[in-house]
């Protein structure tokens, strides 16, 4: 029995009808399909290094403590691993409308949170995985882990397993239990707020202490900015748009003119918010959109851990800057100034400070403010590298892969980022109702980038695939 952590907890309190908090992906591969049987097989190899996928969350009456995980006794692998396919011609886009459905409609909460379907009938001997996750139990780091575990970096397809290995899950706790557990750990936070003192006022803590008390100030002054009219209602439908560039191409932006992969990201997603706005015939100029930017925090003997282990930074994209390469020097120039100033350790000494609530006001915080309208920033863009290997399921090699992130607290439109075998791929996920034109957006991603890769010496660059969208 594992408790939930503050932020996991934060997420399931986040829910509601229109906002499903359900992180995906989807991966295409080439070849023949596999059976729907040979998928179960191989998933059910691979429960045994991930407990999680039998667990369900059993909350604490009366909220006196947080959630925790247990193994679900009605466990079916069937009810989590199922089988669509596409009618022909099996497009790509038949695929991502298809795929953005299965992400975003509600798992129940009752079970493990989480689904996976083999997709096929895909154009081009083709087919496809659609993975869903709540964000409850996963974060975009262990996430890449747990596909890194399902495939394999070698095209030799592995033993058949004819016999699943048997699974007797644990008695669920009862009440009393959770209330008693609960009542302990709620006991003991002055005894960890006292331990984290002690830690601060170690003179090797102090300056890492001052940098929290900077971020944290920083963090204010920030939230008190106002942003574009990208918040709003959601409505219960997604859009979800996919565009892709050579890595190797970002690589050279950057090295030819400064930064971080990352930074030439954020540059591209600033020109595709621009050509949005420009085309909703709003005034850019001097202006900028607010996104929250996810740090993992997860160490390297961390890996495959699943929940959430990260922090933020905010940063203001810079729209009102027409030529592309003003826009990555101000995004680059920014982004070196909120990592090295405390932004993110002041997001986790906010985050660390729910350890010392009790859970039942931790729940009805998070709740309240879920409920309540949010400007302090306008969207979210997160970066997650991929292996830079080919992966490859049941022999078939994985081309490409497609990160969904979700959309919550008033946010419109939201941006994933994964890297995979030389290539980037942006995942631009959009309300369906409030987002019509979310098309521009994503084409203005890709034209940014383009002309990034256009200012850039051809010496500089690989000849590798141009950015392309869908």
């Amino acid at each position: 029995m594992q408790r939930l952590s503050p932020l996991d907890a934060s997420f399931l309190h986040l829910e509601r009808q229109v906002q499903q908090l359900n992180v995906g992906s989807a991966l295409i591969f080439e070849g023949p399909a596999p059976t729907y049987d040979e998928l179960c097989l191989a998933v059910d190899a691979l429960l045994p290094k991930f407990p999680r996928y039998r667990q369900h969350v059993r909350g604490v009456p009366l909220d006196l403590g947080l959630p925790v995980w247990v193994d679900d006794p009605r466990f079916q692998l069937r009810n989590h691993v199922g089988h669509r396919r596409l009618p022909s011609p099996g497009t790509d886009d038949a695929l991502r409308t298809l795929a953005v459905r299965l992400i975003s409609q509600p798992l129940d909460l009752d079970r493990p949170l989480w689904h996976t379907w083999l997709v096929t009938g895909l154009d081009g001997e083709r087919f496809a995985l659609v993975n869903t996750n709540h964000h409850a139990m996963i974060d975009g780091i262990s996430g890449a882990d747990i596909i890194s575990v399902l495939l394999t970096t070698t095209p030799r397809t592995p033993p058949r397993q004819t016999q699943p290995e048997p699974w007797a899950p644990q008695p669920e706790p009862s009440a009393a239990r959770l209330v008693t557990g609960a009542l302990v750990e709620l006991g003991s936070s002055p005894v960890r707020a006292v331990r984290a003192l002690a830690r601060a006022l170690r003179p090797n803590a102090i300056p890492q202490s001052v940098t929290e008390v900077v971020g944290m100030a920083r963090l204010g002054e920030q939230m008190a900015h106002l942003e574009f009219g990208l918040n709003g209602p959601l409505g219960p439908r997604r859009d979800w748009r996919w565009v892709r560039a050579g890595l190797d191409e970002v690589k050279a932006v950057k090295n030819y003119h400064g930064g971080t992969v990352n930074d030439v990201v954020l540059a591209a997603i600033a020109g595709g918010f621009r050509a949005l706005l420009c085309s909703r015939g709003q005034s850019v100029e001097g202006r900028t959109v607010r996104t929250m930017v996810p740090v993992s925090t997860r160490l390297t003997d961390e890996r495959g851990a699943l929940g959430n282990q990260v922090s933020a930074v905010f940063a203001d994209l810079p729209v009102g800057q027409a030529d592309p390469i003003e826009r990555l020097r101000e995004v680059s120039a920014q982004l070196h100034t909120l990592k090295t100033g405390g932004t993110a350790l002041g997001v986790d000494a906010l985050l660390g400070a729910a350890d010392l609530l009790p859970a039942s006001l931790y729940a009805l915080g998070v709740k309240v403010w879920a409920h309540s309208p949010q400007r302090a920033f306008s969207t979210v863009t997160t970066n997650v590298p991929g292996p830079q290997m080919p992966l490859y399921l049941l022999g078939r090699r994985m081309t490409d892969l497609y990160p969904y992130i979700p959309l919550g607290a008033d946010l419109r439109i939201t941006v994933g980022i994964a890297s995979y075998a030389g290539g980037l791929a942006w995942g631009v996920t959009g309300d369906h109702d409030s987002v019509p034109d979310l098309h521009v957006l994503s084409d203005g991603i890709e034209s940014s980038m383009a002309e990034l890769i256009s200012l850039t010496p051809p010496s500089t660059r690989s000849e590798v695939p141009r950015a392309r969208n869908g």
